[in-house]
């Protein structure tokens, strides 16, 4: 069985994990990271551009953000964007910077984050399926046109179903890191 199958399945494999990964990161946990605005897009000047293109994000303590444009025409366009973002923060404008500053996370909003990340986990279980259905199914196309025979057939499921199982455990193992993030008080 070619090689390159099982080189391109694991491609796309990864791809699931660094497209959860950066999910993840956007889930807020009790501290701050400038990886929080990541996903906050602003209107500059007529294109939607992300927040750490036109200001520089500092995180002088565990609990706070500071977020200062370059160009302080931007604080108010800003400011609007994290309002009306889903981080459930209020900014903090004083003409300079805005400060973002993290309450402590409730317990019932810790649920809802974990909630939230066990579904994402869940999405990417079921793209890695997919993959794996997918490859499968391909396998026995040429099964049936006598590209492959019947032995090679069943030892590349089997190959195929390892590497499922490599991946769906790296998600289990991203996901018990982040609920161990998020339950940290």
């Amino acid at each position: 069985m070619d090689k390159s199958i099982y080189t391109e399945m694991e491609k796309e494999m990864k791809e699931v994990l660094s497209k959860l990964k950066s999910e993840f990161v956007v889930i807020r946990t009790g501290r701050a990271s400038a990886s929080l605005l990541d996903k906050i897009y602003v209107d500059y000047y007529g294109s939607p551009v992300p927040i750490n293109q036109i200001a520089s994000i500092s995180v002088p303590e565990p609990k706070m953000i500071v977020i200062q444009p370059w160009d302080i025409k931007m604080l108010g366009v800003i400011e609007k964007a994290i309002l009306k973002s889903d981080l459930r923060l209020t900014p903090n404008n004083d003409g300079k910077v805005i400060r973002l500053v993290l309450p402590e996370l409730t317990s019932e909003r810790r649920q809802e984050l974990l909630k939230l990340a066990k579904k994402k986990a869940e999405e990417a279980r079921v793209s890695i399926r997919n993959i794996r259905r997918e490859y499968n199914e391909n396998l026995k196309k040429m099964e049936k046109s006598g590209e492959i025979s019947e032995d090679e057939l069943k030892r590349s499921q089997e190959e195929i179903q390892k590497l499922t199982d490599k991946y769906i455990e790296e998600v289990d193992k991203m996901l018990a890191a982040k609920e161990t993030d998020i339950m940290e008080v």
